[in-house]
């Protein structure tokens, strides 16, 4: 018995002396946007393989289909959507239009619902979001990285003083 303990002690005083340092798992850095300019001629006129909220492919489900998240967003928020396929330097994306004058009476919590749920729809088929008004204004980001398991995924939305103009944080 004695012998035991004895041996205890040493195991203990040799775990407390013996420095540990945590496992950390290295995650890489969230992706920021696109800075690749709103094109809003396409929604007019798209080209390539570019899908917007206009596009109706009857032969089958276009992908990303966000025509169900645009008619239940409420107050009519979401106006339109431009979606670029994945490119050799650029992630898939949808650039997101909303009407500005519903988007200014948005508090903070609303403007980040909106955005969470519409990048959610977006990330379920690969897709990163930008959130714009007509006037090309930046208003908000959802971007992920699709490979970690969970996605990992990052929400910036721009601050508006009393005068609307935007400033990021």
């Amino acid at each position: 018995m004695r012998q035991s303990a004895l041996l205890f002690g040493i195991y203990l005083t040799t775990v407390c002396l013996v420095p540990s340092h945590p496992l950390l798992a290295v995650t890489p850095p969230i992706p920021v946007a696109s800075d690749a300019p709103l094109e809003l001629d396409l929604l007019t006129n798209p080209k390539g393989s570019v899908i917007t909220a206009n596009t109706i492919n009857q032969g089958e489900i276009t992908v990303p289909s966000l025509w169900w998240a645009q008619e239940n967003s409420e107050n009519k928020l979401l106006d339109n959507w431009i979606a670029y396929p994945a490119s050799n330097n650029q992630s898939a994306r949808v650039d997101l239009v909303v009407n500005q004058q519903i988007w200014s009476l948005l508090d903070y919590l609303e403007r980040y619902n909106f955005v969470n749920r519409l990048g959610s729809v977006a990330r379920n088929y690969g897709y990163n979001i930008r959130v714009f008004n007509y006037q090309q204004d930046r208003l908000a980001t959802y971007t992920c990285i699709f490979n970690a398991n969970p996605a990992l995924c990052r929400i910036e939305i721009a601050s508006q003083n009393q005068f609307g103009l935007g400033r990021s944080f």
